[in-house]
């Protein structure tokens, strides 16, 4: 028997979702530019779609654009702000614990000559307010905060920093990848990403809200499709799926959050009492209900993950944009903790207490294994 920990990666496909791909395929094939009554049903299909993600989040229609990943809407959202505040400045802030994408297209700004503040996190991951607001500056033309850590879970005062940004007129980018459809983002922000897999839709659909009002101007070159946002044919019956599962997801949370909360904190409680030398990271009172990441002394995090996936445990360690490296995570280093040995456990929707138990009881002698392995002996 195998258990899925892993949603923070992907979550499995909601059945909502599946249903809705499957007619959508037959339904909503045609090309919802144009004219005809097969393409006239895509269209409809399409604005339907947008409307649901945006009852959701809590905005207008007008204002979501689907594109083909988190980290697309993520890029689009970061080069597109900076371009279109360019006159005002090229300063970019962002936290010191932002996704990958986030970092990468800071880094592309850095390199065609902007600046790029990065602020630092407390031990749990957090961002302190008003160190946010101090790096801010009157060349600053985008700010960049997202909604809860992908590795540790920890959630950021994102109403907070939006009422700094307000108050010095800048736009702040949310990334939301790991909160929507757990969680409202509070209010405030201009820019908001976000990625359906990560609520049970499928892969390859991604979410960028421009606010009304607020400047955005495409880094991409000219195109007429996707609202003049986002280039490329319309995946119709990826958003009807995407939109789909985030209504389900979001209904379901007020139910499974809770229960999904409890059994994190009983992995929280429980591993650092099974097994020596463990600490367990991330805020433990302000964070996602549903992930949680602890790093073992000792013991390499690969052979851990390893070690777990032949017990029937599909665990990630760090970010899943660096698990192929052997860089350090920038998150755990950010924070000041143990960066090795790290394993990052994630509860998709309907994990039952069996298998959490069944967790705990595999995971002591499995990092003893591998301390023995490695020469470790116990005290």
């Amino acid at each position: 028997m195998s258990a899925y920990f892993d949603a923070a990666s992907t979550e499995p496909l909601h059945p909502a979702a599946r249903a809705e791909l499957l007619a959508a395929l037959d339904g909503a094939w045609a090309d919802p530019a144009r004219l005809y009554g097969a393409a006239r049903a895509a269209r409809m299909q399409l604005d339907r779609a947008r409307a649901r993600v945006a009852g959701v989040l809590g905005v207008r229609p007008d204002e979501v654009a689907f594109t083909s990943s988190g980290t697309q809407a993520v890029h689009l959202a970061v080069l597109g702000g900076a371009a279109a505040r360019r006159r005002a400045g090229r300063h970019l802030v962002v936290s010191a614990v932002e996704h990958s994408s986030v970092l990468h297209a800071a880094e592309l700004h850095e390199r065609d000559g902007g600046e790029v503040t990065a602020v630092g996190v407390d031990v749990h991951g957090r961002v302190d307010p008003a160190a946010f607001a101090a790096a801010l500056r009157p060349d600053t033309a985008l700010a960049c905060l997202q909604s809860a850590n992908h590795e540790v879970g920890t959630v950021q005062p994102v109403a907070e920093v939006a009422e700094a940004c307000r108050a010095a007129g800048v736009p702040l980018l949310v990334d939301a990848a790991q909160s929507a459809g757990r969680a409202d983002v509070p209010a405030g922000w201009s820019f908001l990403a976000a990625s359906a897999h990560k609520w049970g839709g499928p892969p390859g659909v991604g979410v960028l809200v421009v606010r009304k009002g607020v400047r955005w101007r495409s880094p991409l070159p000219k195109d007429e499709r996707g609202g003049r946002r986002v280039p490329g044919f319309e995946n119709v019956p990826g958003a009807v799926a995407a939109a789909a599962a985030l209504e389900a997801h979001r209904a379901e949370a007020a139910d499974d959050g809770p229960r999904l909360a409890a059994l994190v904190d009983r992995i929280r409680t429980e591993v650092p009492r099974l097994v020596p030398d463990v600490q367990v990271v991330g805020d433990p009172v302000r964070r996602l209900p549903h992930l949680v990441t602890f790093s073992c002394l000792y013991v390499a995090g690969e052979a851990l993950l390893a070690e777990l996936d032949r017990l029937g445990f599909a665990v990630s360690s760090g970010s899943s944009c660096t698990a192929d490296t052997l860089r350090p995570s920038h998150v755990l280093e950010a924070m000041g903790v143990i960066t090795h040995g790290n394993v990052r456990v994630s509860l998709p929707r309907g994990t039952g207490a069996a298998d959490v138990e069944r967790f705990l009881e595999v995971l002591p002698d499995a990092v003893a294994r591998l301390r023995r392995s490695a020469g470790v002996t116990a005290p």
